[in-house]
């Protein structure tokens, strides 16, 4: 059974499951639990300690990132990524389920979802609802850490699934691809403050909020009903793509709502608006605020 499922973006709550029950989470199946929140709000590791899946892990997105950047959770080097992964016992021919606690049923998992393929693993999965509805589905959770047998990740950048500042800035001007912009309307049109942030978008890039993506229960949409988004928005699966958010991380839902669609090449722009906002020059920032006044 497990087999069927490799390679796929997505596993149910009743499958993962089912895998618990029969005890093979281990070194050939790891559950990872990618939560993040701010500080203020909730502590994402100690509502791991208090309550997880059984057997998962604590993938912490505050450690697994270059820390040497000015701007939030841009992507860590080979090296750290490879070693911070394989302490958590995941090596090349292990199959990841990632998951997080938000109350949108899925937030932050896309990103560990999308970091694990820019580095070259294939064998990664999603848990659609997310932790929300995989208590409300009456599944087991634990407060026992459990301490996995390090392994041997070796971790290859695949640029492919990776844009950078000067990449997105050529693309004003040629438009060799397009771009997909998560993050709430009113950020993207530049009409209310992003995080404290000036707010407004890539100039040519098109809005999808994340949240479209997802049902009112928090489960990934069907592929028709995403494909429908793609279409309306104008954005053709079939040429380049890439997404954008504030900080790297809602962008990932793009790509995952694309790789259902069978699209696997949708790139992501690590430093997002939070980079583009501080090294853009004005006109290449786009704002009705700033328009309506001047």
């Amino acid at each position: 059974m497990a087999q069927k499922v490799l390679g796929r973006a997505l596993v149910t709550a009743k499958w993962l499951s089912e895998a618990v029950r029969a005890g093979r989470v281990g070194t050939s199946l790891r559950v990872l639990d990618a939560s993040w929140y701010p500080p203020q709000e909730r502590n994402a590791r100690q509502e791991f300690k208090e309550r997880h899946i059984p057997g998962a892990s604590f993938f912490d997105i505050e450690e697994c990132r270059d820390q040497s950047s000015p701007y939030d959770f841009m992507l860590p080097s080979e090296a750290h990524f490879a070693d911070y992964v394989g302490r958590l016992g995941v090596s090349n021919d292990t199959h990841v389920v990632v998951y997080d606690g938000d109350e949108l049923g899925t937030f932050y998992a896309p990103r560990a979802w999308w970091m694990f393929r820019a580095f070259g693993h294939k064998e990664v999965s999603v848990l659609n609802g997310g932790f929300k509805n995989w208590v409300k589905e009456g599944h087991p959770v634990t407060a026992e850490v459990s301490q996995p047998a390090p392994a041997v990740f070796k971790a290859k950048l695949n640029t492919v699934l990776l844009k950078t500042f000067e990449e997105m800035m050529q693309n004003v001007g040629s438009l060799r691809f397009q771009v997909v912009d998560s993050r709430p309307e009113g950020r993207f049109r530049g009409t209310e403050l992003d995080q404290g942030l000036e707010s407004g978008h890539i100039p040519g890039a098109v809005n999808i909020p994340f949240h479209s993506f997802l049902t009112e229960t928090g489960h990934e949409k069907s592929i028709e009903e995403i494909q429908q988004i793609f279409r309306e928005k104008k954005v053709d699966l079939s040429k380049p793509l890439t997404a954008t958010c504030r900080k790297g991380v809602t962008a990932c839902h793009i790509a995952l709502a694309a790789y259902l669609c069978g699209k696997r090449d949708v790139a992501v722009y690590d430093g997002s608006w939070s980079e583009w906002v501080h090294r853009a020059p004005p006109r290449y920032k786009v704002s009705e605020l700033k328009r309506n006044k001047a």
